[in-house]
């Protein structure tokens, strides 16, 4: 499954967010979030996670860039599920770290969606910083 386009939605207060209709069914088993380098949450399916997590693991767990590699993917990953409405829970460390709250920006990857603030997507795609430290605008 490849995993395109742009979609608004709204962060509830209890920080929930819809998943774009037509990719619902993508994620009816399992979502598995990871916090993206780019100052976003990325949402992936389990084989999507799978298959992401091959690369993270193709240097060995034995050298230091191998350990920090697995540490900072695996530890900054969370599992889910949709609820009834299709929605699923950002955890509150995440939202802060993407700077989440109200609108939202769902966007593809191909093979994940990501979460974003839209100032700071709106930035990152005018070839800005996509720095996590540089506040949001707006």
């Amino acid at each position: 499954m490849d995993f395109r386009g742009t979609y608004e939605f709204t962060l509830d207060n209890r920080g929930r967010v819809s998943i774009p209709a037509r990719y619902r069914h993508e994620f009816a088993d399992k979502v598995i979030l990871a916090m993206g380098q780019d100052g976003c949450v990325e949402v992936y399916t389990e084989d999507g996670f799978n298959q992401m997590s091959n690369h993270v693991a193709a240097e060995p767990p034995t050298t230091p860039d191998g350990r920090q590699a697995r540490r900072e993917f695996y530890a900054q990953s969370f599992d889910t599920e949709l609820d009834r409405q299709g929605r699923i829970l950002v955890p509150p460390r995440f939202r802060e770290k993407a700077a989440l709250n109200g609108a939202v920006v769902i966007a593809g990857r191909k093979e994940c969606l990501e979460i974003w603030h839209p100032a700071r997507l709106e930035r990152l795609l005018r070839g800005g910083s996509s720095s996590t430290e540089q506040a949001p605008e707006g």
